[in-house]
């Protein structure tokens, strides 16, 4: 964290810095921010079904005075897996979406009544929405619905998410 220092104690004794701590450290999931563990992960990719979503999430974090954690997924794989490929190559092309989803959400007002935190990641959706559920004990995962042909041809995100997830997760239609 920029800007963090280790506090002196009173009786002005230096306090081992962590870092150079000789021992690895054996964490198996990434720090996240206290204030978000055990809040409420919602996908959310600008779409009206994940509005949808956003919006009850916004009130179950709410009502779980628990912070919410929105989670846009980049999807950088190529469109030869889709097609059942294998891929020759990932792409890691930055996805400048996030950045414009980041600044609506900041300008909106109904996200003034609960913390929250936008994370990006790049890949498998429904993998990554269970991760950050993982990694932050998210007490749900909240999604929307897919609606069309896509759907039905390359499996929902929320069936597949229902099928694989290790905590609860609610389909918003």
């Amino acid at each position: 964290m920029a800007g963090h220092e280790i506090p002196e104690p009173a009786d002005r004794k230096q306090v081992a810095d962590p870092r150079s701590d000789p021992q690895p450290v054996t964490e198996s999931r990434p720090s996240c921010d206290p204030a978000f563990r055990h809040g409420v992960v919602v996908g959310f990719d600008g779409s009206m079904s994940s509005e949808r979503a956003l919006a009850y999430a916004i009130g179950m974090a709410n009502r779980l005075s628990s912070g919410l954690i929105i989670v846009h997924v980049a999807n950088r794989l190529p469109t030869t897996v889709w097609a059942g490929c294998e891929p020759p190559v990932f792409v890691d092309v930055p996805d400048h979406r996030t950045e414009v989803l980041g600044l609506e959400l900041a300008c909106a007002d109904y996200l003034s009544e609960v913390p929250w935190v936008l994370v990006e990641r790049g890949g498998d959706i429904c993998h990554e929405l269970e991760e950050v559920g993982r990694e932050y004990s998210a007490d749900a995962i909240v999604v929307g619905s897919t609606h069309g042909i896509v759907g039905r041809i390359f499996g929902s995100v929320a069936g597949r998410l229902a099928r694989r997830a290790q905590r609860p997760v609610i389909v918003i239609p």
